[in-house]
């Protein structure tokens, strides 16, 4: 009875959502199919190719630099092990769009220094920082979860401690840590929508800026919902390779 009495609730709530839209009016801000056909295909060729290539390089970036700050955060040598807990600590706890807006325009002006590839390369240096401060801590709980027999066992072959993490420890602590670095890709998909504050061209415009302007020119809504259809499009399926993986992890173990 008290599942049916919510099954009830649900349906009386999607009734009353139904009954009180104004479809005429969602129809008109949202659906213009001639302001959806006019995006077509910079949205594409453009702005989605600029979202995923942002990520790719901000996740490449942030996984180089996660991985020296993971080593130096497990480093017997305490000036090391600080020196990473700071930065981590640092950059996990300011905003990502201040890193960003930091890298795009203070610390030029600061420091009279030109970020490579303009203000959006600026950008994705800010993206880098903050991704590879999350990632550190990923790849560290990898390392942390993969047995310390692996080690001693590598240890007792005569392999150094760099040869064993190198060839022993970080291959099996990936393999542990897939589907949250699947997930923190997922997360700088968006996250590649704060690169607005950094300025852009036509030509480097992601997908939330580029259909941010077009809304702007056609004071309609139609761009920005084109722009959630193609963030879903990419998302959803990697969202659900990572529950894949979860998945066959755990049975695994």
């Amino acid at each position: 009875m008290r599942r049916g009495v919510l099954y009830a609730l649900f349906v009386a709530l999607i009734a009353l959502v139904a009954y009180a839209a104004d479809w005429g009016r969602l129809r008109e801000q949202f659906l213009q199919i001639d302001i959806a056909r006019e995006q077509f295909p910079e949205i594409i060729t453009i702005a989605a190719k600029n979202t995923l290539l942002f990520t790719l390089i901000a996740f490449v970036g942030g996984l180089v630099l996660g991985i020296v700050l993971a080593l130096m955060k497990l480093s017997t040598i305490t000036p090391y092990r600080w020196l990473a807990i700071g930065y981590i600590e640092l950059f996990r706890g300011l905003p990502a769009l201040l890193t960003i807006f930091a890298m795009a325009y203070v610390i030029p002006i600061a420091l009279e220094v030109r970020m490579p590839f303009g203000q959006v390369g600026a950008g994705l240096v800010g993206l880098i920082l903050v991704a590879g401060a999350y990632m550190a801590e990923t790849i560290r709980a990898g390392i942390l979860g993969v047995p310390k027999g692996q080690t001693e066992a590598a240890r007792s072959l005569g392999m150094s401690s760099g040869r064993t993490m190198i060839s022993i420890t970080l291959p099996q602590a990936f393999r542990i840590i897939i589907p949250p670095l699947t997930n923190e890709f997922v997360l700088l998909i968006k996250d590649t929508s704060l690169l607005f504050i950094a300025g852009s061209t036509i030509q480097t415009k992601e997908l939330t800026t580029f259909t941010r302007d077009a809304q702007s020119v056609n004071a309609n809504g139609t761009p920005l919902l084109m722009a959630a259809m193609l963030y879903l499009f990419i998302t959803i399926p990697l969202t659900r390779l990572v529950a894949v993986l979860e998945r066959r992890m755990a049975k695994a173990r």
